[in-house]
């Protein structure tokens, strides 16, 4: 990597929803199990890929992270909605970029790897690429994770496969003019919108609920309706000293590494036969703290310094009791489980509270969408008669309420935002997409949104004012090609996710 390097120093959501082009993140779809062993991963393309090449390509995944290539890692994680999802995406997309660069015969030359090297955001200071930066890099971020600069090369080698596959694929992609002034008009037009809202809890005093209702409910949510899983948790810290936590660069790398290795060490002596946390803790002169007893919904405040803390001790087992290092902000937790309060059959008359609840909050919804549906026919029918809304409002015992005007794709600034000059109510994207077709005058169906149900009635639309604009018009133009390239692209990936007919291991 040095020698090339020395070779070559010389929106969008809502314009995606608004103008009815769904933007679709394709899912690894959960395939059947196939007879895997249990140090395999996964089996892809009829090759079996062991748990070290599946942790080999984790690490590859937080070195991007840490490089800054972060469309590539958003692009081979679309769609991910949690950490272990985004590994499994990042694994199987992996593999399928580099099975279908060779396919198509896509090798990137040294010279633009080294190019982009050069480019990578981890690397650059005031002046461009900092040789220095580099270097530190290797020392201090490649080494502890396992890692060569081979890696950084493999990394930049599939990106610009996947930037020249994505290339060859939006080369067919074109939107016929007609369509494109239709939907620049559709998403700069200013639109005039009134708003009638619905709350559950405005019908809720009309519901009653009989004790026959509740024993009805009792016996069919059975299953459900238990306590909480309780359980109580011992916990050692490791951490930075109050003059440590004042460091920062390698200074502070090399804190840190010295708290993991100690809190490695530990995780091993608990590993001993007949090994008891608090000994272990003794013999590494450790204080050992206590939780109360908590539950997922209700968290033990000693745990709530970082998110990872109380999903880790949620995972704790009486087989596997302890905990690895979990690394927070200043120094590392190690946890223990000490004991579970097993979750128990609630009885018809605990359960009651909860079961009326649920009954009233069901009823609350389906009354109220049965009104909000009503209403609509109502203001439909006054509207084809020529007749005021008025009297209906009035009578239905609503408020209507007009929103600010607004543009389906509102261009406010970061800075309007901050200044408190721009506010929009949080129901304002649903909105959008319910009145992006709708024409002067038309009522939209009633639709939820959060706890409330909505009816929007569209006023009015006028033009923009710049809607003439042809740089406006020309990156409109451009956002929209994006977008339906963005959308060929993943279509191809689904079907090359297919054609992989990966298997996973359970777990």
């Amino acid at each position: 990597m040095m020698k090339l390097l020395r070779k070559h120093r010389h929106w969008l959501m809502i314009v995606i929803a608004v103008l009815a082009i769904p933007f679709i993140f394709y899912f690894v779809q959960r395939p059947d199990y196939g007879a895997i062993r249990s140090d395999q991963f996964a089996r892809v393309y009829d090759r079996n890929i062991s748990m070290l090449e599946a942790q080999q390509t984790v690490r590859l995944l937080n070195l991007a992270q840490a490089l800054g290539m972060s469309d590539f890692v958003q692009t081979l994680t679309a769609g991910a909605t949690e950490q272990n999802q985004l590994y499994v995406q990042f694994i199987l997309n992996s593999l399928i970029l580099r099975h279908e660069s060779v396919r198509l015969g896509i090798r990137p030359n040294p010279s633009e790897i080294a190019d982009v090297v050069r480019r990578l955001p981890a690397f650059q200071s005031a002046s461009g690429f900092d040789i220095k930066k580099f270097s530190d890099f290797v020392e201090n971020t490649l080494s502890p994770l396992g890692l060569a600069e081979e890696h950084i090369e493999q990394l930049v080698r599939d990106q610009l496969c996947l930037n020249e596959i994505k290339q060859l694929l939006a080369a067919g992609v074109s939107i016929p003019e007609a369509e494109i002034n239709a939907n620049y008009e559709r998403a700069y037009d200013k639109l005039f919108v009134s708003l009638i809202r619905f709350r559950p809890a405005d019908f809720a005093k009309e519901i009653t609920v009989s004790d026959e209702d509740v024993k009805k409910y009792y016996e069919s949510h059975k299953p459900e309706l238990k306590t909480e899983e309780k359980r109580k948790i011992e916990f050692v810290k490791l951490a930075l000293t109050e003059e440590e936590k004042k460091l920062g660069g390698r200074q502070r790398i090399e804190a840190l590494q010295k708290l993991s290795d100690r809190a490695n060490d530990f995780t091993q002596a608990l590993l001993e036969k007949d090994a008891d946390f608090t000994k272990v803790a003794e013999r590494f002169q450790l204080p050992v703290r206590a939780t109360g007893e908590f539950s997922g919904a209700a968290p033990d405040p000693q745990l709530n310094v970082d998110p990872k803390l109380s999903p880790a001790a949620l995972h704790l087992s009486k087989e596997e009791p302890n905990s690895d290092p979990i690394q927070v902000a200043d120094g590392f937790y190690i946890l223990h489980l000490v004991g579970i309060v097993e979750a128990r059959p609630l009885t018809i008359e605990e359960a009651k509270p909860k079961i009326v609840e649920a009954i009233k909050s069901s009823r609350a919804r389906e009354l109220m969408s049965t009104k909000g549906a009503e209403l609509v026919q109502q203001l439909r029918e006054a509207t084809k008669a020529g007749q005021p809304f008025d009297a209906v409002i009035q009578k239905a015992g609503v408020n209507v309420e007009k929103l600010p005007p607004f543009s389906l794709l509102d261009e406010t600034t970061e800075a309007q935002l901050k200044e408190g000059k721009q506010e929009s109510p949080p129901e304002l994207f649903a909105v959008k997409n319910t009145v992006a077709y709708l024409k002067s005058g038309e009522i939209s169906d009633f639709f939820p949104s959060g706890e409330m149900g909505l009816i929007a009635i569209l006023e009015k639309r006028e033009p923009s004012p710049d809607s003439g604009d042809p740089a406006k018009k020309a990156a409109f133009r451009e956002r929209l090609l994006n977008n339906r390239r963005q959308i060929v692209f993943y279509e191809w990936l689904r079907d090359r996710q297919q054609a992989a007919g990966a298997q996973f291991a359970r777990g």
